[in-house]
Parts: structure tokens; sequence; C-alpha cells
């Protein structure tokens, strides 16, 4: 046990604080601060935040952030430093997928977090286009809300993530697995 007043990290991570025994040197689980889908244009396609920020400073922070993004060359590095945090972005096709992360989290797993998003969204749309996720957005969200929640990640398997979406199509559509009949009346 420790004794109060002890400074000891506490335990972020469920499945380490179930076997977790003594004071806890785990580094807390890497946090999203939000997630933003840019078309070259600059429209925003897609906005997700995961922090709290008031509407004036989400509306700054969207356009200082794809200012930004949008003037650098293909060829420059992925990662870039916006206040205290780090924007880790990707360019796939027309769209630019940008997450927003602590200085000290890993900008590797945050890409291939990006990536993964995008390879839901390819196996879900069938080669996923910027008119899909026009047309479409939310089920982009829904997506991006299994993948991620509270910015972190949620789910990392393609398969029960387009599993549960197919699901909520179907009840969106209403021919989901009803354990009502149509002869409700019959005895």
């Amino acid at each position: 046990r420790r004794a109060v007043g002890e400074s000891a990290l506490r335990c972020d991570s469920l499945a380490h604080a179930v076997t977790c025994t003594g004071p806890c040197n785990a580094p807390p689980p890497m946090g999203i601060h939000f997630v933003l889908l840019i078309s070259r244009q600059g429209k925003v396609r897609l906005t997700k935040w995961y922090s709290a920020y008031s509407a004036k400073e989400k509306a700054r922070t969207v356009r200082e952030v794809s200012a930004v993004v949008l003037s650098r060359q293909q060829k420059q590095c992925n990662f870039l430093e916006y206040k205290d945090k780090k924007i880790i972005y990707k360019r796939y096709a027309s769209l630019y997928f940008l997450a927003c992360v602590d200085e000290e989290d890993n900008e590797l797993i945050v890409l291939e977090t990006i990536h993964h998003f995008v390879e839901v969204l390819d196996r879900y749309f069938g080669n996923v286009c910027e008119l899909d996720l026009i047309f479409n957005f939310h089920k982009a969200y829904h997506i991006l809300d299994e993948l991620l929640i509270c910015g972190e990640l949620q789910e990392p398997s393609k398969k029960a993530i387009l599993r549960v979406t197919a699901a909520q199509d179907a009840l969106m559509e209403g021919s989901g697995d009803s354990k009502v009949s149509d002869s409700k009346y019959e005895i």
C-alpha cells in the first residue's frame, strides 16, 4: 500500500491497473486532442475535438493549422509544432488527415492511427474519396467514434469496426436484427 501523500504516478490504463501492484511508472496513454480532415482547397471535411476548446478557439485553430499544413511542401516532414502540441498529418489523394497530440507523444503511432482510420474508410466505402466523406459524413464520424474514444485508440481491429458499422447501417435502414417479428399480433 502507498502512504498518504506519497508521490507516485497513478495507473491510467485499465489493463495495467488490473495487474499493478505498486507505484506506477508507466507512461500515461497517448491522447489525441483533435482530428481534422481538410481538402487541398482548405475546406474542412471532418472535425472531432477530444479536448475542451471554445468555439472561437476551434475556429482559430482550424484556420491556423490548415494554413500551415496546406502551405508546406509535399516532401517536408509530416510533423510540426503548434503551440505546446504537435500536429501530425498525412495526405491521402486530395485530403489531409491531421491529428493534434502532446509534445511527448510518439508521432509514428499517431501516423499509424491515421493510416488505420484511412484503411477502415477505404474498406467501408470501397476506395474512399472526398465525395464519400461529403455525402456520408455521418458514417465517417461513426467510424471515427468506433476507432477513437476520448482521443485514445479504442478498437484496433478493422473487422470489428466494419462489423459494428454494418450493424449500425442495418439499424438505420430498418432491416436490423429485430426480435419483434412482422406478425407481432400472432398468439
